[in-house]
């Protein structure tokens, strides 16, 4: 685990105490501010459209930047991370790709509960606390927090990197009306001059200024994109069907990732040995077996089948 533990009785330290107890590798609390400083990237990088087909990111920008607009009378931020990292990856050669965190149930439903029963536990020593747990379902900018309350700082490739943990972890959130003890935010970053992932990002979506473009990001273009891939792409997809994980499978503060103790996010023995074949022949029953309860879900079969058939077309 890499939060400190805590020395002493006060609720801080007792909240982050309990979110080790909970499984969470990460804990951190941040005051509640304006986040003002964010707000003209974010409106610049939609007004670019590199948002993508992604409209809703460039509504409700004010709640995205003041949690007082999602928890009226904010004044924490409590921010989690959990880890994610796995080596147990799918074993067949030349199969079609799904991102690592995809590989258990849904981390939406797995973090919420935990969180819940973290809001259960601080409400028993606080009564008149009030709250909300975030784990991607409001406007919100989590990254940006995760960097205020301590977490990390926000790599070349936008992903959040903690100096011991690395980058593969979910960033889940809690909002407090209540004040707590906070810790210091990371200012700065750690990068040096290394851009691999800038550099070695199969469709170059990562711009120099720390951003992506989604319109070119095979995550997004994998996941959330409606339409057809662009032509384009479509050789660099390299198998990925369901997400990507170049920009941080090349990180140097990867190298020394630990795999995650979290049961739910473990890679189930049949996805794990599935071959080409079985991927082609996926029903829509298989796939609602196979990934019931999972990121995948979301997708829908026929989208998804879509991509398996653009990565295992045979080139011409």
């Amino acid at each position: 685990m890499y939060m400190t533990t805590p020395c002493d009785n006060s609720i801080s330290a007792l909240i982050k105490q309990k979110a080790f107890d909970l499984g969470f590798d990460l804990c951190g609390i941040a005051p509640s501010r304006t986040l003002k400083e964010r707000e003209n990237v974010l409106r610049e990088w939609c007004s670019h459209g590199m948002n993508s087909e992604m409209s809703y990111l460039a509504k409700n920008i004010e709640n995205r930047i003041n949690p007082k607009c999602l928890v009226p009378g904010a004044k924490s931020v409590i921010v989690t991370g959990l880890n994610y990292y796995t080596d147990n990856k799918q074993e067949e050669h030349d199969v079609p790709v799904i991102s690592r965190y995809a590989f258990g149930i849904n981390y939406h439903d797995v973090i919420t509960k935990k969180l819940d029963i973290l809001i259960d536990f601080i409400r028993n020593a606080k009564p008149e606390m009030e709250g909300r747990s975030f784990v991607d379902s409001e406007p919100l900018l989590e990254k940006a927090w995760a960097v205020e309350a301590g977490l990390g700082w926000q790599g070349r490739h936008s992903v959040v990197i903690n100096n011991k943990l690395g980058s593969f972890f979910f960033i889940g959130i809690i909002i407090l009306n209540i004040e707590l003890d906070y810790d210091k935010p990371f200012r700065g970053n750690r990068c040096g001059s290394c851009r691999l992932c800038i550099d070695l990002c199969p469709t170059g979506a990562i711009n120099e200024d720390g951003t992506v473009d989604a319109r070119k990001c095979i995550a997004n273009l994998t996941i959330e994109n409606r339409g057809p891939i662009p032509e384009d792409i479509i050789p660099k997809l390299g198998r990925r069907v369901y997400g990507c994980d170049k920009c941080q499978e090349v990180c140097p503060w990867n190298k020394n990732a630990k795999s995650h103790t979290t049961p739910e996010f473990e890679l189930p023995a049949e996805l794990k040995h599935m071959t080409t074949e079985d991927w082609i022949n996926l029903t829509g029953e298989q796939f609602d077996r196979l990934f019931k309860n999972t990121p995948v879900e979301r997708r829908k079969y026929e989208p998804f089948m879509r991509n398996v058939i653009i990565v295992t077309k045979p080139v011409s």
